[in-house]
């Protein structure tokens, strides 16, 4: 069956993300002007990367800001004109930020003066039919204000004097910046409010995370490069699988600890790891023409120790030589690196070529109800009865261990509580033993499982009297 996907990149993310249309401002500018600051400022956020390093913005970044009761949507953008590889896929990036946006903001650095970047960027923007305000960033105080005087040269009627860093004259630039937004369109009905399932695609860099998301919504949304560690931060997308919705999550490249030095990248690792306790299902991406690596069971670990639900894509399929048994001693070799990890399913995909990737929406789609389901607590009690009975635990010290009755504490993933009278004693065997009967009794083979086993409380005792009768 044919599946019709549609990524308009912003207009999805605000339409099924917030809820309701909101103003779009672009935040523009060239590398390191304070640009990530300010979207932190206006988001009440840390969600983009800051460091004192030119650059270290490069994908499109959305958050939602607030302002006099007014909602709206800002865009962080890499720097324009950056000395780097990234220079042009990082134009390009903006410029489709542009596009979509409904207020540019312009942000130059008043420390540094006026550049010739941009006069050049400034020439660009005189071509938009659109509003345009222009703000000189990094002056602190009232007395700084001088600092703007040579950006009058550029032949702007009005600049903002702003401290992203302390806040300085940023209310009179949101007070002018609400007066030219648009109207917002009304509330959504109820069923584009449903809840998305959320899948962060993680695993080490270059292993193709950002071509496969690309692949997914037919466009560069996210910058793609052989260089290892292209992505920072960790972006968010919006696509539309048939009548289904899904949050993509991309993330920075998981290095081994012994690799990571730069405080910059121990930030991205950070932000990578902390997507993982967000999402619902990770798509761990495997480079198959390198081979499964320990650093690839490692990320696999981290999103079995959060509880998401998982799913192993072996990426780069179509550069792999192959026989009739090759894909079966690829699994077999997940199978026995991943024990922990046997219930997620596995395929064999190509980002580069489109092979299987569809695929992956039907197995989110699996992994998620099963990641969402409730077990009655009538059932659950018959089926660990069963299992006792079929094959009783050891004895504790001479004693029975005794399970008294089970139920399901919460879902996403999966949640089972079982009381008993000695909890400490039931082995780890035992314990794997009844978390595969309620798979097995459940049809709970793609999700993960938590059971945990708790002292029962025995019944209050009397209280003694406070005085013997006379």
């Amino acid at each position: 069956m044919t599946q019709k996907i549609s990524t308009h990149l912003c207009w999805e993310f605000l339409f099924y993300f917030y809820g309701y249309m909101k103003p779009i401002v672009a935040i523009v500018g060239r590398p390191n002007v304070g640009k990530s600051t300010l979207f932190n400022l206006l988001t009440r956020s840390k969600d983009a990367l800051v460091d004192n390093i030119p650059g270290v913005t490069r994908d499109r970044h959305y958050g939602e800001g607030t302002w006099d009761e007014t909602d709206f949507i800002v865009v962080d953008t890499g720097g324009l004109l950056g000395a780097d590889d990234f220079a042009l896929p990082i134009q390009s990036q903006v410029n489709q930020v542009i596009e979509e946006a409904d207020v540019v903001l312009f942000l130059m650095d008043a420390k540094m003066g006026v550049s010739p970047f941009d006069h050049e960027i400034l020439a660009d923007l005189r071509t938009i039919d659109k509003p345009v305000f222009f703000a000189v960033n990094k002056v602190d105080n009232e007395q700084q204000e001088t600092l703007i005087a040579d950006f009058y040269s550029l032949g702007l009627s009005r600049i903002y004097p702003i401290s992203s860093a302390h806040r300085y004259g940023v209310s009179d630039l949101l007070d002018d910046l609400l007066r030219t937004f648009p109207q917002a369109a009304g509330p959504t009905g109820a069923a584009e409010k449903a809840e998305m399932i959320r899948l962060a695609v993680v695993g080490r860099p270059n292993v193709g995370k950002s071509s496969l998301i690309n692949r997914i919504l037919g466009q560069e949304r996210l910058l793609v490069s052989d260089v290892p560690g292209t992505t920072r931060d960790a972006i968010d997308t919006v696509c539309r699988v048939d009548s289904s919705s899904y949050l993509m999550i991309d993330t920075a490249g998981i290095r081994r600890k012994g690799r990571v030095s730069r405080k910059l990248e121990k930030f991205s690792v950070m932000r990578a790891l902390k997507s993982l306790s967000r999402c619902d299902v990770a798509l761990i991406v495997i480079d198959a023409h390198e081979g499964i690596t320990d650093q690839d069971i490692t990320i696999a670990g981290y999103a079995f120790d959060r509880g998401c639900g998982c799913i192993f894509l072996l990426n780069k399929w179509d550069i792999i030589s192959k026989d009739s048994r090759t894909e079966k001693k690829y699994m077999q070799e997940l199978r026995l690196k991943a024990k922990f990890l046997s219930f997620a399913p596995a395929l064999t995909v190509s980002a580069l070529t489109g092979q299987r990737v569809m695929k992956i929406f039907k197995n989110a789609d699996d992994v998620y109800s099963q990641y969402c389901r409730r077990i009655g607590t009538g059932r659950l009690n018959r089926i660990i009865e069963s299992a006792v009975a079929l094959n009783v635990p050891a004895l504790h010290r001479g004693r029975r261990i005794k399970f008294y009755y089970a139920t399901q504490a919460k879902t996403k993933p999966p949640t089972f509580v079982c009381f008993t009278n000695y909890p400490k004693a039931v082995h780890f065997s035992y314990h794997r033993y009844l978390v595969n009967r309620l798979r097995e009794e459940t049809g709970l083979d793609k999700t993960p499982i938590r059971l945990y086993m708790r002292q029962r409380e025995g019944r209050k005792r009397k209280g003694f009297r406070s005085k013997r009768k006379k």
